[in-house]
């Protein structure tokens, strides 16, 4: 069987950046950037971002480019004969499962908040009620679990339809709408009474606020939201390089796609930021910023009603854009490694996230006493085994097989890393990706595990 390719290129940066631009950076990123130094975190990030977040990307592109199949596949086609690298293409599909069975429940709070934004349901409400809007939500298995489950069927129902017509050409329109999205609302927080003192708090570079922080801690918080902010070494991205075209240079592609990722990070905080300073309130880390802080500020704005909405609109396609990318990564995987047909692949699939869901969501009510990882709930157990030990932990074995002799080699990665018009990757980095690369991977793995 043929494999299935994206239709334009433009449908391949969208879908990829799709992927990497979720909830995560969208409302973690502007508080990260407040609470250390604003502008020089900023500068610490977007240098992280080019000498770690492009690198390791272009290997799983790389990787999925020259196999030509998801992660197993792929392994298996390129790795030595004898050796093993494959297994890791397993744990890929698990991590990527894994990570759908809390990520779907929190993408369901954004299309909840929007349809209560969209009915009038904070309308009137104090500060008071604000907060409990949120409280009785998580208390709610019902409401939880029909938000959760209508965001996996209607996700693996575009999937179904296959990578042109139903990934491709939906995950354009909501880009498309994203990104007109979050530059009418950044223009309207920079127009607020008191704007101003919010922008220069998020983007001017502050020594003296950083150094309160720690210079250190700084830098090290600038390297892991680089780091994660791409969604690397669970082949959510590697998929995307099995569809590829060889006629751009993956640096190059991988530029494009950072800088959609960070384009979008950096104006959500021109969303939040102005709005929280213009009505006197601090923004929170976490849940609350989103969930609690904003409708508060919504409520006092002019038409705060639409603006709520437009703003949950906004967060719904940027968890949705991660949702259907990583559920075409299971999909095929499956359809890959047993062949089946897209529509089996995405019922199976979609059986399986729906059932493997079902834990988060109870977690906040009916499981509520339930801890895995020490005190950690939940959400909070699975969301530390994907990002503190797969994403650093795989991104290192994709970046030891595409540089070390026992892998795939780092003559071959580089070669189709340059294939094709555009940014090339200079050989002499040979031995930073070799020796450096790597032990910036492990500080953050090690850093992470022991947080």
């Amino acid at each position: 069987m043929k494999r299935e390719s994206f239709g334009s290129r433009l449908g391949f940066i969208l879908v990829s950046a799709g992927c990497a631009i979720g909830i995560g950076n969208v409302w973690k990123f502007p508080y990260v950037t407040g609470a250390n130094g604003g502008g020089l975190f900023v500068l610490f990030y977007l240098l992280f971002l080019v000498i770690m977040g492009i690198p390791v990307l272009t290997m799983e592109f790389s990787v999925g480019r020259a196999g030509k199949k998801s992660a197993v596949g792929a392994y298996k086609a390129l790795e030595p004969k004898g050796s093993f690298w494959h297994l890791h293409g397993w744990i890929c599909l698990l991590g990527c499962t894994l990570l759908m069975m809390y990520y779907t429940t929190v993408s369901g709070w954004m299309v909840s908040y929007f349809v209560k934004f969209v009915r009038g349901d904070f309308s009137g409400l104090n500060h008071e009620a604000v907060d409990s809007v949120f409280t009785t939500m998580l208390g709610n298995p019902g409401e939880m679990g029909f938000y959760m489950a209508l965001t996996v069927i209607l996700g693996f129902i575009i999937c179904s339809f296959g990578l042109e017509k139903g990934l491709e050409r939906i995950t354009k329109v909501m880009m498309g709408g994203l990104l007109g999205l979050i530059l009418l609302l950044a223009a309207h927080s920079l127009v607020l009474p008191g704007a101003m003192e919010g922008t220069k708090f998020y983007l001017l570079p502050d020594l003296g606020r950083a150094m309160e922080q720690g210079l250190g801690k700084v830098i090290t918080a600038a390297m892991n939201q680089a780091f994660f902010t791409l969604s690397l070494g669970v082949g959510a991205m590697e998929i995307f390089g099995s569809y590829m075209g060889r006629e751009k240079s993956l640096a190059g592609e991988a530029a494009w796609i950072c800088t959609l990722d960070t384009f979008v990070a950096l104006l959500s905080g021109l969303i939040i930021f102005p709005a929280c300073f213009s009505y006197g309130v601090q923004p929170d880390a976490g849940p609350s910023l989103i969930f609690i802080t904003l409708p508060r500020v919504f409520l006092h704005m002019g038409f705060g009603r639409l603006w709520g909405a437009l703003f949950f609109l906004f967060m719904t396609f940027a968890s949705f854009s991660t949702v259907i990318a990583v559920f075409e990564n299971l999909m095929a995987n499956l359809m890959d490694a047993f062949h089946w047909s897209r529509k089996k692949a995405a019922l199976i699939c979609c059986s399986v996230v729906l059932l493997g869901s079902i834990p988060c969501v109870l977690g906040y009510n009916v499981w509520s006493n339930l801890h895995i990882l020490g005190n950690r709930d939940v959400l909070d157990s699975e969301d530390f085994i994907v990002s503190n030990l797969l994403l650093p932990l795989g991104s290192l074995i994709f970046l030891l097989f595409c540089t070390t002799k026992w892998g795939w080699g780092f003559d071959n990665y580089l070669a189709e890393a340059n294939t094709g018009e555009g940014l090339k990757i200079p050989r002499a980095l040979k031995y930073y990706f070799q020796f450096g690369l790597p032990i910036l991977v492990l500080f953050i793995l090690f850093q992470g595990l022991f947080a």
